[in-house]
């Protein structure tokens, strides 16, 4: 078992430092291209801090382990409202300023409700898939042109963004794709090592690779999104740090599982479908109230960060 503990820690490491090569040179090779600040964080930051999860999710698939597949996007969607932003709500309130969010998370909200329906059959089909896939394009461009016109409210942040990715410094065009396609390197052995490591400790612990892949891998390809919240925390950017949750939710589902089905059929147990997707639709839904009143008080935080503990302890004690 240790040779798969080892394994998992370099595979959460590969996914860490991937991940962040990833964002940092794709966001400053696309703003050497004149690209703007606004499409790359909607784009290009959104997808890179979502590529942990993708690149576990693929290999899972492609090497038979569904359960791991399934497990991770439901755990990540939970995580990241449980845990991310139980942490993030307990070092500071979070304020709520982006009036895009209140579009934005009813449309999370139907992308879990759509993960669901598909799932009912017992699996997420190749056609689910394409589906999911198509929605994650429609669900980018509309927030790309609903940026756009508020792009004069939503300035200052724009401004900070780029002063955080450096993006108006002269950069190299050469180093940053280099800095991309050894962060996409990272992230490919990282997965694997994460999955390989994570289907090693379930058998040695005789549970399931479900389990696993609900806790460990969940956590462990949040880590991007647990390291932007908590950095927009200290700094006091909560719309950083609830945006971050919204969009890799919505990335999780339809980009994730989109890519995943359609590349190889996920099967869904039903066990899964009776508790796990509902959870994750509750969670999601318990940021409406938050989305209406702008805040999040550190006792609701905690709420939200008991919420994911007692998910966690429910799901090992339903699945093992």
């Amino acid at each position: 078992m240790l040779i798969d503990i080892v394994s998992v820690a370099l595979g959460l490491a590969g996914l860490f430092f991937g991940g962040n090569w990833l964002v940092k040179g794709a966001s400053r090779l696309a703003s050497s291209f004149g690209v703007s600040s606004l499409v790359i964080g909607l784009t290009v930051v959104a997808f890179g801090t979502s590529a942990p999860e993708l690149m576990v999710s693929l290999n899972a698939a492609l090497q038979g382990y569904s359960d791991i597949v399934i497990g991770n996007v439901l755990g990540s969607n939970v995580a990241n409202i449980g845990l991310i932003l139980g942490l993030t709500g307990l070092i500071a309130p979070i304020t709520v300023q982006w009036k895009l969010l209140r579009r934005e998370i009813p449309l999370m909200i139907g992308a879990c409700v759509a993960a669901l329906i598909v799932s009912l059959d017992g699996s997420v089909n190749r056609i689910d898939g394409i589906l999911l896939f198509a929605g994650f394009i429609a669900f980018n461009a509309y927030s790309y042109l609903a940026a756009r016109r508020d792009q004069q409210e939503i300035a200052p942040e724009l401004d900070e963004f780029e002063a955080y990715e450096h993006l108006v410094n002269q950069v190299s065009r050469w180093r940053e794709l280099g800095r991309l396609v050894l962060g996409i390197g990272v992230l490919v052995l990282g997965a694997r090592l994460m999955v390989d490591g994570a289907v090693g400790i379930a058998r040695d612990l005789g549970v399931s690779e479900l389990i696993i892949g609900i806790t460990v891998v969940a956590i462990g390809t949040s880590l991007p999104e647990l390291a932007t919240s908590l950095v927009a925390a200290l700094r006091k950017e909560s719309d950083i740090a609830i945006g971050n949750v919204v969009g890799s939710n919505v990335a999780n589902i339809l980009c994730i599982l989109g890519l995943t089905a359609a590349a190889q059929p996920v099967g869904v147990e039903q066990s899964l479908i009776q508790f796990e997707f509902p959870v994750m639709i509750v969670f999601a839904v318990l940021l409406v109230p938050f989305s209406l009143n702008r805040r999040l008080d550190r006792w609701q935080a905690g709420l939200f960060l008991a919420g994911y503990i007692a998910f966690t302890a429910a799901s090992v004690l339903l699945l093992r």
